[in-house]
């Protein structure tokens, strides 16, 4: 029933450190009934000082298996078990990441005996393994060793079985099963194989057809909220559909923004409806007035009616005008923003130079008008912006050009680049059009050091 495991790293980051040491106990809920435990050539040098607090050190690991030599044993060991460890979360995401790197996504429950001490057995000055196995009187010659901490594990966890007179550890268990409650037609394999990464998700009815498109920035956990809500009809009603999931991985939360747009446009979900032809339905425009004034308003998009910047609503926007203009010190009045006569309430409190009442010439003031019409618009016509690929050893690539958004693609990141324009072979065009510009620069506008390559 539980696989109560421990590992020994290269350090502390999974995406970047491997494993160097795993031990699993098999417990059946009264007693261990199997054992395994093994080195692991971490493929990498072990820093020194993982060396002194493990006492593992490079010419250990030399013969050890590498982790796909035995992931396997590890998947078999697992299967049909909740694994079992203290601090679940960092041995559960390295094992993840190597297997990840093969290719598979591993995905088992998990107790956290960390979190299961603090509810089963409160009061104790400190839940690290040393610790707390010092105050229970949990021997442990072996410390920061696999098999030593495991077999600690083990035993702080028999303690909390018998101590666990409320049920917290089968609550610990069922609680995800009993949240979801999954959609009836739904395989609990496929929601099994669903990763927790960047990427789009979709949702398919019993007719094969797509019903809904979504993109997060971790796939899992946002199915998973789709099928834990209760108070919108639509989201039951959607969820009593929901046959199969299909994902997309991109890495980069930017392509995932892309590819969801484009997608939802091309298929037409029909839990989409609010996002199937725009997502940015409103904008801001600038003309000329009779005085030669630039002046501004937020107002719906129509054809051939080209906005400086788009936003959901017009509560949206007109906020944005009223932040530019404190912030570019304009007047209120030609923002669009105060619908009086005479000079506007800026003027009066000598955040605006007069130009609603002639004071400020035509030409000073628009200077600070294009200064923000600008920034509104993309920096260079020619560029692209360099992100995370899917993989640790890859990139993404989104590319514009002309002003143009042509597509992205992803390349291995040891491929020479000599020329920018060599990245352009690996776009795969998708369609220019009025949100995925605003997609882009919103992401340019959050992300102030985003790698941008121009050409």
């Amino acid at each position: 029933m539980y696989a109560i495991l421990d590992i020994e790293t290269t350090g502390g980051s999974a995406r970047f450190e491997k494993i160097t040491e795993i031990a699993i106990y098999i417990h059946d809920g009264q007693k261990v009934v199997k054992e395994y435990s093994t080195l692991i050539n971490p493929e990498k040098v072990i820093p020194y000082f993982i060396t002194r607090l493990t006492g593992i050190d490079n010419d250990m690991v030399e013969n050890a298996p590498k982790f796909y030599e035995v992931a396997k044993e590890i998947i078999e060991l697992t299967e049909g078990r909740i694994i079992v460890a203290h601090n679940a979360a960092f041995d559960y995401s390295f094992i993840r990441e190597e297997y990840k790197s093969l290719g598979y996504n591993f995905h088992r429950n998990l107790l956290c005996t960390v979190r299961l001490s603090r509810v089963i057995i409160p009061g104790y000055e400190s839940y690290s393994l040393g610790k707390l196995c010092s105050d229970l009187d949990i021997g442990n010659n072996t410390r920061h060793r696999a098999a030593g901490d495991a077999m600690a594990t083990v035993q702080l966890f028999d303690l909390l079985l018998q101590k666990d007179r409320d049920g917290h550890i089968t609550k610990a268990i069922t609680a995800d099963a009993v949240a979801l409650k999954l959609p009836p037609y739904l395989a609990k394999e496929t929601l099994d194989n669903i990763p927790e990464e960047t990427g789009v998700y979709y949702f398919y009815n019993e007719k094969k057809d797509i019903i809904y498109i979504g993109k997060s920035n971790n796939i899992r956990k946002q199915v998973l909220n789709h099928f834990s809500e209760k108070n919108h009809n639509k989201a039951l009603k959607m969820k009593n559909e929901v046959c199969n999931i299909t994902f997309e991985i991109t890495g980069s939360e930017l392509i995932a923004l892309l590819l969801e747009s484009d997608e939802i446009k091309k298929h037409k979900p029909r839990y989409n409806r609010a996002q199937r032809n725009a997502y940015f339905n409103f904008g801001i425009f600038h003309s000329y007035n009779e005085e030669g004034y630039i002046t501004l308003w937020a107002g719906r998009i129509d054809e051939g009616n080209e906005p400086l910047a788009r936003g959901l609503n017009m509560e949206e926007l007109r906020n944005t005008l009223h932040e530019k203009a404190e912030l570019h010190r304009l007047c209120q009045k030609l923002c669009g923003l105060y619908d009086h006569s005479g000079a506007c309430f800026q003027h009066s409190v000598g955040m605006c130079k007069g130009a609603c009442v002639g004071k400020e010439p035509p030409e000073e003031y628009n200077k600070r008008v294009m200064q923000l019409m600008r920034a509104w618009r993309y920096k260079h016509q020619n560029f692209l912006i360099i992100s995370q690929g899917r993989v640790f050893n890859e990139k993404s690539v989104v590319a514009v050009e002309g002003g143009k958004y042509l597509g992205f693609g992803y390349v291995e990141n040891d491929f020479q680049v000599t020329n920018p324009e060599q990245l352009k072979f690996f776009i795969n065009r998708y369609s220019d059009n009025r949100d995925v510009h605003t997609i882009i620069r919103t992401h340019l506008r959050k992300n102030v050091n985003a790698k941008i390559v121009t050409y």
